[in-house]
């Protein structure tokens, strides 16, 4: 029996799980254009489409390889707290003062 919990290691159904990722971001920008059928907000929808995938590439490939190799995501959330504890610790540093530079 598979966790839902377990990381996905199957080629063939993570392969199944973009496909449906993409089924469902065809079929959702289609019943808005069906609702909507206006050319302006087709290109909104398309800018937030790419604005979107952009911001995950950041999340997840910029962040882990040029800012901390050292850290791993496995979500949104955990990037969410590892922003914030990045912070406190950031401003804890900070409220020491400069590391004592004796001649």
């Amino acid at each position: 029996m598979v966790r839902l919990t377990q990381d996905l290691t199957s080629t063939r159904w993570i392969y199944a799980k973009g496909v449906l990722f993409l089924l469902i971001s065809l079929i959702s920008a289609s019943l808005i254009l069906i609702q909507i059928q206006r050319w302006d907000i087709f290109a909104l929808l398309l800018i937030c489409l790419w604005a979107s995938c952009r911001a995950y590439y950041f999340t997840f490939y910029v962040i882990q390889h040029y800012v901390d190799p050292c850290f791993r995501f496995s979500g949104l959330f955990d990037f969410t707290r590892y922003l914030l504890s990045r912070n406190h610790q950031k401003e804890s540093d900070d409220a020491l003062g400069p590391p004592d530079q004796s001649p």
